[in-house]
């Protein structure tokens, strides 16, 4: 009797056993049917089949889709590969996870190989390239921007890139990834500016054969200027305006010529005081202010010294000063603010009073013989002052040629002309 009773026992435990497992396996599969992708538009599939061929079946599934994705991933990398422009793809510590063999050639890597993991900066010694993504990842949207990239000292093999040591102009558009992760593709657009280069090169060439003539009717007009009387006296003073003219531009243009050509060689380095040149400009161009009753508020400390060439840096206040009381309405002033933004860079802001820039206009203020239609240049011409169109492109390529920076806008406080220079305070190391 005892026996039987264990046995009974033993059976209703083996029973319930059965039953607790076979209600486990139903719920495991119920929860686990809606997590197999393979099976979403088939749910009467899935009933007849078990667990075991269910998560068999799932595991194919993933299986075949990732070797798809696999098989994508490889052909938009080979894409990418052979594409005419350079790609960079870096992750949120700014590690580089792939680049194509133009971005290689382009930024000279040569000490990085698929699938090696390391730092953009241990590669690629570009400050420019390294804010683009800083700031496309800061504000997660898409940028873009050109800068001279100066290859590295470090040996590359010049017989798979053919690429000069001199430095590059490029172009980087930026776009943010999940993740923090960001992508740049970049353009060269060296052989553009080569071309460019030749045609002002030519352009030079032809106006610095006009300096010959116009010396010759200058001198021509002087010696009849006083031999003549009005109206005859008259016309030939308005010639000599025009001559006069004419020579100012013909050497604006020589200037941008060899600033073009060979910055280098154009600045003469020296120990400068930035409140002093802001200062001397401003003296320089006291009769014009005086004329239009315009004054300056300079906002800054008394001592800024850095290295630079002086009387480059006296040109280029000149010419943003000059630009500014032009513009200026009469009785208004112009703000001048200096200050030191870190210890290697200072930043000067030039604000005036006036109408502004047009904003149609403010993508080409610096380009060169660029005189806008609306805005600032009917004062100009209501003022009878008439400029060659290549002071603002002169102080451009004279900021650049120091290793800076310089950009215009309108003030959202006055809507006059905000332009605004950034300057490193010693020399830099790429341009000795």
């Amino acid at each position: 009797m005892k026996v039987t009773v264990n046995v009974l026992f033993l059976l209703l435990g083996g029973l319930l056993g059965l039953a607790i497992g076979a209600w486990e396996r139903h719920q495991l599969k119920r929860r686990l049917q809606p997590l197999l992708t393979s099976l979403q538009d088939t749910a009467e599939v899935a009933k007849s089949l078990s667990l075991t061929s269910l998560v068999r079946r799932e595991l194919s599934y993933l299986q075949q889709q990732c070797q798809i994705y696999q098989a994508e991933s490889q052909a938009w990398q080979q894409l990418l590969d052979q594409a005419p422009i350079g790609f960079l793809y870096v992750d949120a510590e700014d590690h580089l996870l792939w680049c194509n063999t133009v971005a290689q050639a382009l930024l000279q890597i040569d000490r990085w190989r698929p699938p090696q993991i390391r730092l953009l900066l241990e590669l690629v010694r570009s400050y420019e390239l390294d804010q683009l993504i800083q700031h496309t990842r800061h504000t997660q949207q898409p940028h873009v921007q050109e800068w001279l990239f100066f290859p590295s000292p470090i040996s590359f093999q010049e017989t798979k890139t053919k690429l000069s040591s001199e430095s590059l102009l490029l172009k980087g558009h930026s776009y943010p990834l999940p993740q923090q992760k960001v992508a740049v593709f970049l353009e060269n657009l060296q052989p553009l500016a080569e071309i460019q280069r030749q045609q002002d090169r030519i352009f030079s060439d032809l106006t610095h054969e006009l300096r010959t003539p116009l010396t010759a009717i200058s001198l021509v007009a002087e010696a009849l200027h006083h031999r003549l009387q009005p109206p005859e006296q008259d016309w030939l003073k308005q010639m000599l305006e025009e001559t006069e003219r004419l020579r100012t531009l013909v050497d604006d243009w020589l200037s941008l010529a060899r600033l073009g050509e060979n910055p280098k060689q154009c600045l003469d380095y020296q120990v400068v005081d930035l409140h002093d040149i802001l200062i001397s400009s401003w003296q320089r161009l006291s009769p014009l202010a005086a004329e239009k009753q315009v004054h300056i508020a300079y906002d800054g400390p008394d001592q800024l010294p850095c290295e630079a060439d002086h009387d480059r840096l006296i040109q280029v206040f000149m010419n943003l000063l000059d630009n500014c009381i032009k513009h200026s309405p009469p009785g208004s002033k112009i703000s001048v603010q200096a200050r030191a933004l870190e210890e290697f860079v200072l930043q000067v802001d030039i604000v005036d009073q006036g109408e502004g820039f047009h904003p149609d206009n403010l993508p080409h203020i610096f380009e060169r013989l660029f005189q806008g239609e609306p805005s600032r240049s009917r004062t100009q011409y209501r003022a009878g002052r008439q400029g060659s169109g290549l002071g603002l492109a002169i102080a451009k390529e004279i900021i650049i040629a120091h290793g800076g920076q310089i950009t215009a806008s309108n003030d959202p406080d006055t809507g006059g002309a905000h332009l605004s220079v950034c300057l490193p305070r010693q020399r830099p190391l790429d341009r000795v």
